[in-house]
Protein backbone atom coordinates (compact mmCIF):
# COMPACT_ATOMS: atom_id res chain seq x y z
CA UNK A 1 0.00 0.00 0.00
CA UNK A 2 1.28 3.46 -0.91
CA UNK A 3 2.14 5.50 2.16
CA UNK A 4 3.26 9.01 3.00
CA UNK A 5 6.96 9.60 2.40
CA UNK A 6 9.09 10.84 5.31
CA UNK A 7 11.04 13.70 3.72
CA UNK A 8 10.60 16.72 6.01
CA UNK A 9 13.64 17.84 8.04
CA UNK A 10 13.88 19.77 11.30
CA UNK A 11 14.73 22.97 9.43
CA UNK A 12 11.85 22.55 7.01
CA UNK A 13 9.31 21.74 9.75
CA UNK A 14 10.49 24.68 11.87
CA UNK A 15 9.96 26.96 8.87
CA UNK A 16 6.43 25.50 8.61
CA UNK A 17 5.80 26.41 12.28
CA UNK A 18 7.15 29.94 11.73
CA UNK A 19 5.56 30.53 8.34
CA UNK A 20 2.11 29.34 9.41
CA UNK A 21 2.11 32.00 12.18
CA UNK A 22 3.45 34.95 10.20
CA UNK A 23 0.75 35.85 7.70
CA UNK A 24 -0.94 39.23 7.51
CA UNK A 25 -1.77 39.44 11.23
CA UNK A 26 1.39 41.19 12.44
CA UNK A 27 0.94 43.87 9.75
CA UNK A 28 -2.77 44.53 10.41
CA UNK A 29 -3.68 43.69 14.03
CA UNK A 30 -1.47 46.42 15.60
CA UNK A 31 -4.28 48.89 14.78
CA UNK A 32 -6.86 46.89 16.74
CA UNK A 33 -4.47 46.25 19.65
CA UNK A 34 -3.40 49.91 19.91
CA UNK A 35 -7.11 50.84 19.98
CA UNK A 36 -7.66 48.68 23.06
CA UNK A 37 -4.31 49.39 24.74
CA UNK A 38 -3.12 52.90 23.76
CA UNK A 39 0.25 52.53 25.47
CA UNK A 40 3.64 51.46 24.12
CA UNK A 41 4.35 49.55 27.31
CA UNK A 42 1.06 47.66 27.35
CA UNK A 43 1.27 46.86 23.64
CA UNK A 44 4.66 45.24 24.13
CA UNK A 45 3.39 43.47 27.27
CA UNK A 46 0.39 41.96 25.45
CA UNK A 47 2.57 40.78 22.55
CA UNK A 48 5.09 39.32 25.00
CA UNK A 49 2.25 37.63 26.90
CA UNK A 50 1.01 36.14 23.64
CA UNK A 51 4.51 34.82 23.00
CA UNK A 52 4.73 33.26 26.46
CA UNK A 53 1.36 31.57 25.95
CA UNK A 54 2.42 30.33 22.50
CA UNK A 55 5.63 28.95 24.00
CA UNK A 56 3.85 27.21 26.89
CA UNK A 57 1.47 25.73 24.32
CA UNK A 58 4.31 24.56 22.08
CA UNK A 59 6.16 23.03 25.06
CA UNK A 60 2.96 21.26 26.12
CA UNK A 61 2.07 20.01 22.65
CA UNK A 62 5.67 18.88 22.18
CA UNK A 63 5.10 16.02 24.60
CA UNK A 64 2.01 14.96 22.67
CA UNK A 65 3.95 15.19 19.42
CA UNK A 66 6.62 12.87 20.78
CA UNK A 67 3.99 10.38 21.99
CA UNK A 68 1.94 10.33 18.77
CA UNK A 69 4.22 11.06 15.79
CA UNK A 70 1.47 10.44 13.23
CA UNK A 71 -0.18 12.43 10.45
CA UNK A 72 -2.94 14.67 11.78
CA UNK A 73 -1.24 16.12 14.85
CA UNK A 74 -3.78 17.77 17.17
CA UNK A 75 -6.57 15.63 15.68
CA UNK A 76 -4.67 12.52 16.83
CA UNK A 77 -4.04 13.95 20.32
CA UNK A 78 -7.73 14.73 20.84
CA UNK A 79 -8.89 11.40 19.46
CA UNK A 80 -6.47 9.45 21.68
CA UNK A 81 -7.45 11.45 24.76
CA UNK A 82 -11.21 11.84 24.41
CA UNK A 83 -12.36 9.51 21.64
CA UNK A 84 -13.45 9.71 18.02
CA UNK A 85 -16.02 12.48 18.49
CA UNK A 86 -13.50 15.03 19.81
CA UNK A 87 -11.08 14.25 16.99
CA UNK A 88 -13.81 14.43 14.36
CA UNK A 89 -15.18 17.77 15.60
CA UNK A 90 -11.70 19.26 15.41
CA UNK A 91 -11.28 18.10 11.82
CA UNK A 92 -14.84 19.20 11.00
CA UNK A 93 -14.25 22.72 12.33
CA UNK A 94 -10.90 22.92 10.57
CA UNK A 95 -12.31 21.92 7.20
CA UNK A 96 -15.61 23.79 7.24
CA UNK A 97 -14.40 27.14 8.55
CA UNK A 98 -11.08 27.51 10.37
CA UNK A 99 -8.54 26.48 7.73
CA UNK A 100 -10.70 26.86 4.63
CA UNK A 101 -11.86 30.31 5.72
CA UNK A 102 -8.30 31.28 6.51
CA UNK A 103 -7.20 30.14 3.05
CA UNK A 104 -9.96 32.22 1.45
CA UNK A 105 -9.00 35.26 3.53
CA UNK A 106 -5.29 34.84 2.84
CA UNK A 107 -5.83 34.59 -0.90
CA UNK A 108 -8.07 37.67 -0.87
CA UNK A 109 -5.50 39.60 1.17
CA UNK A 110 -2.72 38.48 -1.17
CA UNK A 111 -4.72 39.68 -4.17
CA UNK A 112 -5.64 43.00 -2.56
CA UNK A 113 -1.99 43.86 -1.98
CA UNK A 114 -1.05 42.59 -5.43
CA UNK A 115 -3.68 44.96 -6.83
CA UNK A 116 -2.12 47.78 -4.79
CA UNK A 117 1.13 47.13 -6.66
CA UNK A 118 -0.53 46.46 -10.01
CA UNK A 119 -3.83 48.39 -10.23
CA UNK A 120 -4.79 46.65 -13.49
CA UNK A 121 -5.58 43.54 -11.40
CA UNK A 122 -8.29 45.28 -9.37
CA UNK A 123 -11.25 44.44 -11.66
CA UNK A 124 -10.36 40.73 -11.56
CA UNK A 125 -9.29 40.39 -7.92
CA UNK A 126 -11.58 37.43 -7.22
CA UNK A 127 -10.29 35.52 -10.25
CA UNK A 128 -6.70 36.19 -9.17
CA UNK A 129 -7.48 35.01 -5.62
CA UNK A 130 -8.94 31.76 -7.00
CA UNK A 131 -5.87 31.37 -9.23
CA UNK A 132 -3.62 31.77 -6.17
CA UNK A 133 -5.41 28.88 -4.44
CA UNK A 134 -5.08 26.78 -7.61
CA UNK A 135 -1.32 27.46 -7.74
CA UNK A 136 -0.69 26.48 -4.11
CA UNK A 137 -2.86 23.40 -4.66
CA UNK A 138 -0.74 22.30 -7.61
CA UNK A 139 2.46 22.80 -5.61
CA UNK A 140 1.07 20.63 -2.80
CA UNK A 141 -0.04 17.82 -5.11
CA UNK A 142 3.58 17.03 -5.81
CA UNK A 143 6.09 15.63 -3.32
CA UNK A 144 6.04 17.23 0.13
CA UNK A 145 9.71 18.05 -0.44
CA UNK A 146 8.67 20.46 -3.20
CA UNK A 147 6.22 22.22 -0.89
CA UNK A 148 8.92 22.31 1.80
CA UNK A 149 11.29 24.07 -0.60
CA UNK A 150 8.74 26.79 -1.39
CA UNK A 151 7.89 27.11 2.32
CA UNK A 152 11.54 27.68 3.19
CA UNK A 153 11.83 30.40 0.53
CA UNK A 154 8.68 32.31 1.49
CA UNK A 155 9.25 32.04 5.26
CA UNK A 156 12.82 33.25 4.81
CA UNK A 157 11.54 36.27 2.86
CA UNK A 158 9.02 37.04 5.63
CA UNK A 159 11.73 37.06 8.29
CA UNK A 160 13.98 39.24 6.14
CA UNK A 161 11.09 41.67 5.64
CA UNK A 162 10.36 41.91 9.38
CA UNK A 163 14.07 42.34 10.02
CA UNK A 164 14.08 45.25 7.57
CA UNK A 165 11.22 46.96 9.46
CA UNK A 166 13.14 46.61 12.72
CA UNK A 167 16.34 48.04 11.19
CA UNK A 168 14.44 50.95 9.61
CA UNK A 169 12.83 51.73 12.96
CA UNK A 170 16.16 51.52 14.82
CA UNK A 171 18.13 53.75 12.44
CA UNK A 172 15.48 56.23 11.25
CA UNK A 173 12.79 56.15 13.91
CA UNK A 174 12.31 58.77 16.59
CA UNK A 175 10.54 56.63 19.21
CA UNK A 176 7.08 57.53 17.82
CA UNK A 177 5.77 59.35 20.87
CA UNK A 178 5.60 59.19 24.63
CA UNK A 179 2.89 57.95 26.93
CA UNK A 180 1.49 59.24 30.13
CA UNK A 181 0.09 57.52 33.16
CA UNK A 182 -3.44 57.99 31.83
CA UNK A 183 -2.73 56.03 28.63
CA UNK A 184 -1.01 53.26 30.54
CA UNK A 185 -4.19 52.83 32.57
CA UNK A 186 -6.22 52.52 29.40
CA UNK A 187 -7.54 55.89 28.29
CA UNK A 188 -9.68 54.26 25.59
CA UNK A 189 -12.33 53.56 28.20
CA UNK A 190 -12.14 49.79 27.77
CA UNK A 191 -10.61 49.37 31.20
CA UNK A 192 -7.30 47.58 31.59
CA UNK A 193 -8.67 44.06 32.06
CA UNK A 194 -11.24 44.34 29.29
CA UNK A 195 -8.71 46.01 27.00
CA UNK A 196 -6.24 43.17 27.51
CA UNK A 197 -8.92 40.58 26.86
CA UNK A 198 -10.00 42.20 23.60
CA UNK A 199 -6.41 42.84 22.48
CA UNK A 200 -5.58 39.18 23.01
CA UNK A 201 -8.01 38.18 20.23
CA UNK A 202 -5.76 39.81 17.63
CA UNK A 203 -2.60 38.65 19.39
CA UNK A 204 -3.72 35.01 19.62
CA UNK A 205 -4.88 35.18 16.00
CA UNK A 206 -1.41 36.36 14.96
CA UNK A 207 0.42 33.73 17.04
CA UNK A 208 -1.77 30.84 15.92
CA UNK A 209 -0.11 28.40 13.56
CA UNK A 210 2.87 26.73 15.24
CA UNK A 211 0.69 23.62 15.73
CA UNK A 212 0.62 23.10 11.94
CA UNK A 213 3.99 21.38 12.28
CA UNK A 214 2.24 18.54 14.13
CA UNK A 215 -0.10 17.80 11.20
CA UNK A 216 2.89 16.81 9.04
CA UNK A 217 4.35 14.27 11.48
CA UNK A 218 3.56 11.42 9.08
CA UNK A 219 6.02 12.88 6.55
CA UNK A 220 8.74 13.96 8.97
CA UNK A 221 12.04 12.22 9.62
CA UNK A 222 12.40 11.09 13.26
CA UNK A 223 9.02 12.70 13.93
CA UNK A 224 9.02 11.81 17.65
CA UNK A 225 11.94 14.24 18.10
CA UNK A 226 11.60 16.60 15.14
CA UNK A 227 7.96 17.65 15.66
CA UNK A 228 8.43 18.80 19.31
CA UNK A 229 11.61 20.71 18.47
CA UNK A 230 10.04 22.40 15.44
CA UNK A 231 7.00 23.64 17.39
CA UNK A 232 9.09 25.04 20.25
CA UNK A 233 11.70 26.70 18.02
CA UNK A 234 8.94 28.08 15.79
CA UNK A 235 7.14 29.67 18.76
CA UNK A 236 10.38 31.23 20.02
CA UNK A 237 11.33 32.74 16.65
CA UNK A 238 7.81 34.13 16.04
CA UNK A 239 7.69 35.71 19.51
CA UNK A 240 11.00 37.48 18.94
CA UNK A 241 9.94 38.60 15.45
CA UNK A 242 6.60 40.02 16.65
CA UNK A 243 8.03 41.95 19.59
CA UNK A 244 10.79 43.43 17.42
CA UNK A 245 8.30 44.29 14.65
CA UNK A 246 6.09 46.19 17.12
CA UNK A 247 9.13 48.03 18.43
CA UNK A 248 9.92 48.99 14.85
CA UNK A 249 6.37 50.27 14.27
CA UNK A 250 6.37 52.30 17.49
CA UNK A 251 9.76 53.85 16.73
CA UNK A 252 8.24 55.20 13.53
CA UNK A 253 4.67 56.08 14.59
CA UNK A 254 3.03 57.33 17.82
CA UNK A 255 0.60 54.84 19.33
CA UNK A 256 -2.40 57.04 18.58
CA UNK A 257 -1.42 57.07 14.89
CA UNK A 258 -1.11 53.29 14.87
CA UNK A 259 -4.60 53.01 16.39
CA UNK A 260 -6.03 55.32 13.71
CA UNK A 261 -4.26 53.70 10.76
CA UNK A 262 -5.84 51.22 8.35
CA UNK A 263 -2.34 50.03 7.30
CA UNK A 264 -0.04 50.62 10.29
CA UNK A 265 2.97 48.84 8.80
CA UNK A 266 2.78 50.80 5.53
CA UNK A 267 2.19 54.10 7.33
CA UNK A 268 5.16 53.44 9.62
CA UNK A 269 7.55 52.79 6.74
CA UNK A 270 6.12 55.73 4.78
CA UNK A 271 7.45 58.08 7.45
CA UNK A 272 11.04 57.47 6.29
CA UNK A 273 10.80 55.90 2.83
CA UNK A 274 8.94 57.54 -0.08
CA UNK A 275 7.64 54.20 -1.35
CA UNK A 276 7.26 52.45 1.99
CA UNK A 277 3.72 51.39 1.12
CA UNK A 278 5.01 49.41 -1.85
CA UNK A 279 7.58 47.67 0.36
CA UNK A 280 4.92 46.61 2.86
CA UNK A 281 2.53 45.58 0.06
CA UNK A 282 5.20 43.23 -1.33
CA UNK A 283 5.94 41.90 2.17
CA UNK A 284 2.26 41.20 2.96
CA UNK A 285 1.70 39.60 -0.46
CA UNK A 286 4.69 37.31 0.13
CA UNK A 287 3.60 36.55 3.72
CA UNK A 288 -0.01 35.71 2.88
CA UNK A 289 0.90 33.58 -0.14
CA UNK A 290 3.51 31.69 1.89
CA UNK A 291 1.10 31.07 4.77
CA UNK A 292 -1.63 29.88 2.41
CA UNK A 293 0.90 27.49 0.87
CA UNK A 294 1.60 26.00 4.32
CA UNK A 295 -2.08 25.75 5.25
CA UNK A 296 -2.75 23.86 2.03
CA UNK A 297 0.12 21.52 2.87
CA UNK A 298 -0.63 20.84 6.54
CA UNK A 299 -4.39 20.77 7.19
CA UNK A 300 -5.28 18.12 4.55
CA UNK A 301 -3.26 15.65 6.65
CA UNK A 302 -6.00 15.98 9.29
CA UNK A 303 -8.72 14.94 6.83
CA UNK A 304 -6.43 12.18 5.54
CA UNK A 305 -6.02 10.82 9.09
CA UNK A 306 -9.77 11.06 9.71
CA UNK A 307 -10.48 9.06 6.55
CA UNK A 308 -7.95 6.38 7.52
CA UNK A 309 -9.70 6.10 10.89
CA UNK A 310 -13.08 5.62 9.21
CA UNK A 311 -14.38 9.03 10.30
CA UNK A 312 -14.51 10.56 6.84
CA UNK A 313 -14.93 9.61 3.18
CA UNK A 314 -12.62 6.71 2.32
CA UNK A 315 -11.31 8.33 -0.86
CA UNK A 316 -9.83 11.18 1.18
CA UNK A 317 -7.27 8.65 2.46
CA UNK A 318 -5.94 7.99 -1.06
CA UNK A 319 -2.20 8.62 -1.51
CA UNK A 320 -0.73 9.38 -4.93
CA UNK A 321 1.38 6.37 -5.98
CA UNK A 322 4.16 8.53 -7.43
CA UNK A 323 4.21 11.70 -5.32
CA UNK A 324 3.20 10.09 -1.97
CA UNK A 325 0.86 12.96 -1.10
CA UNK A 326 -2.81 12.79 0.05
CA UNK A 327 -4.07 14.19 -3.25
CA UNK A 328 -7.81 13.91 -2.58
CA UNK A 329 -7.49 15.57 0.83
CA UNK A 330 -5.59 18.47 -0.77
CA UNK A 331 -8.18 18.79 -3.54
CA UNK A 332 -11.02 18.75 -1.00
CA UNK A 333 -9.37 21.53 0.99
CA UNK A 334 -8.76 23.57 -2.15
CA UNK A 335 -12.30 23.18 -3.47
CA UNK A 336 -14.01 24.18 -0.24
CA UNK A 337 -11.68 27.16 0.24
CA UNK A 338 -12.62 28.39 -3.25
CA UNK A 339 -16.33 27.95 -2.44
CA UNK A 340 -15.94 30.07 0.70
CA UNK A 341 -13.95 32.65 -1.23
CA UNK A 342 -16.65 33.00 -3.88
CA UNK A 343 -19.71 33.04 -1.60
CA UNK A 344 -18.34 34.42 1.65
CA UNK A 345 -16.16 37.21 0.30
CA UNK A 346 -14.34 38.20 3.49
CA UNK A 347 -13.10 36.57 6.67
CA UNK A 348 -12.57 39.56 8.95
CA UNK A 349 -16.12 39.37 10.33
CA UNK A 350 -15.57 35.90 11.76
CA UNK A 351 -12.02 36.22 13.14
CA UNK A 352 -13.34 36.14 16.72
CA UNK A 353 -15.42 32.99 16.47
CA UNK A 354 -12.75 31.17 14.46
CA UNK A 355 -10.15 32.01 17.12
CA UNK A 356 -12.63 31.13 19.87
CA UNK A 357 -13.33 27.70 18.34
CA UNK A 358 -9.65 26.99 17.75
CA UNK A 359 -8.76 27.75 21.37
CA UNK A 360 -11.43 25.43 22.74
CA UNK A 361 -9.56 22.58 21.07
CA UNK A 362 -6.16 23.94 22.13
CA UNK A 363 -7.34 23.89 25.74
CA UNK A 364 -8.64 20.33 25.45
CA UNK A 365 -5.39 19.13 23.84
CA UNK A 366 -3.30 20.75 26.59
CA UNK A 367 -5.43 19.03 29.22
CA UNK A 368 -4.63 15.74 27.48
CA UNK A 369 -0.98 16.03 28.56
CA UNK A 370 -2.04 15.91 32.21
CA UNK A 371 -4.65 13.22 31.49
CA UNK A 372 -2.07 10.94 29.83
CA UNK A 373 0.30 11.29 32.80
CA UNK A 374 -2.36 9.40 34.78
CA UNK A 375 -3.89 7.08 32.18
CA UNK A 376 -0.75 6.21 30.19
CA UNK A 377 2.00 6.34 32.77
CA UNK A 378 4.16 3.77 30.97
CA UNK A 379 3.82 5.27 27.48
CA UNK A 380 7.05 6.21 25.75
CA UNK A 381 7.73 9.96 25.94
CA UNK A 382 10.90 10.92 24.03
CA UNK A 383 10.17 14.50 25.12
CA UNK A 384 8.57 15.55 28.41
CA UNK A 385 7.03 18.99 28.85
CA UNK A 386 9.55 21.38 30.39
CA UNK A 387 8.30 22.74 33.71
CA UNK A 388 5.45 20.21 34.03
CA UNK A 389 2.83 20.66 35.47
CA UNK A 390 3.24 24.46 35.68
CA UNK A 391 3.80 24.95 31.93
CA UNK A 392 0.61 23.21 30.72
CA UNK A 393 -1.41 24.73 33.59
CA UNK A 394 -0.39 28.25 32.54
CA UNK A 395 -1.50 27.53 28.99
CA UNK A 396 -4.76 25.92 30.15
CA UNK A 397 -5.69 28.70 32.60
CA UNK A 398 -4.97 31.52 30.12
CA UNK A 399 -6.83 29.65 27.38
CA UNK A 400 -9.88 29.18 29.62
CA UNK A 401 -9.81 32.86 30.56
CA UNK A 402 -9.61 33.81 26.88
CA UNK A 403 -12.51 31.51 25.92
CA UNK A 404 -14.57 32.75 28.88
CA UNK A 405 -13.83 36.40 28.09
CA UNK A 406 -14.91 35.86 24.48
CA UNK A 407 -18.18 34.30 25.65
CA UNK A 408 -18.88 37.37 27.81
CA UNK A 409 -17.62 40.12 25.49
CA UNK A 410 -18.69 38.69 22.14
CA UNK A 411 -21.45 36.15 22.77
CA UNK A 412 -22.73 36.29 19.19
CA UNK A 413 -19.45 35.18 17.64
CA UNK A 414 -18.81 32.65 20.42
CA UNK A 415 -22.31 31.25 19.91
CA UNK A 416 -21.61 30.88 16.19
CA UNK A 417 -18.49 28.87 17.04
CA UNK A 418 -20.45 26.57 19.35
CA UNK A 419 -23.15 26.26 16.68
CA UNK A 420 -20.51 25.12 14.20
CA UNK A 421 -19.48 22.31 16.55
CA UNK A 422 -23.10 21.31 17.15
CA UNK A 423 -23.64 21.09 13.38
CA UNK A 424 -20.84 18.53 13.21
CA UNK A 425 -22.60 16.08 15.53
CA UNK A 426 -25.05 14.59 12.97
CA UNK A 427 -22.22 14.38 10.40
CA UNK A 428 -20.16 12.39 12.90
CA UNK A 429 -23.09 10.05 13.56
CA UNK A 430 -23.42 9.47 9.81
CA UNK A 431 -19.81 8.30 9.49
CA UNK A 432 -20.01 6.20 12.66
CA UNK A 433 -23.14 4.42 11.42
CA UNK A 434 -21.57 3.85 8.03
CA UNK A 435 -18.42 2.41 9.62
CA UNK A 436 -20.58 0.13 11.78
CA UNK A 437 -22.43 -1.16 8.71
CA UNK A 438 -19.12 -1.84 6.96
CA UNK A 439 -17.81 -4.06 9.76
CA UNK A 440 -21.11 -5.82 10.50
CA UNK A 441 -21.09 -9.32 8.90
Amino acid sequence: MTDLKKELTLYGLTMVAIGSCIGSGIFRTPTEIAGHLPSQTLILVVWALGGVIALTGALTFAELGSMFPRAGGVYVYLKEAYGDLAGFLYGWAYLTVINSGALAALSLTFTAYLAYLFPAIKPIETAVAVSAIVVITLINLFRVKIAEMFTNIFTGLKLLGIGSIVLIGCFWGSAGGGEGAESILGSSGDGLTRGFGLALVGVFWSYGGWQHASYLAGETRRAHLTVPRAMVMGALVVTLAYILANLGFMMLLPVEDIAASESPAADAIDTVLPHGGNFIAVLIAVSTFGTALIYMMSAPRIYFAMARDGLFFRKIAVIHPRFHTPVNAVLLQSTWAIVLLLFWGTFEAVITYVTFTDWIFFTAAACAVILFRFTRKEAERPYRTFGYPVTPLIFIVVSLLFVGNTLVEKPGQAGAGLGLLAAGMPVYLFFRLRAHRDITP
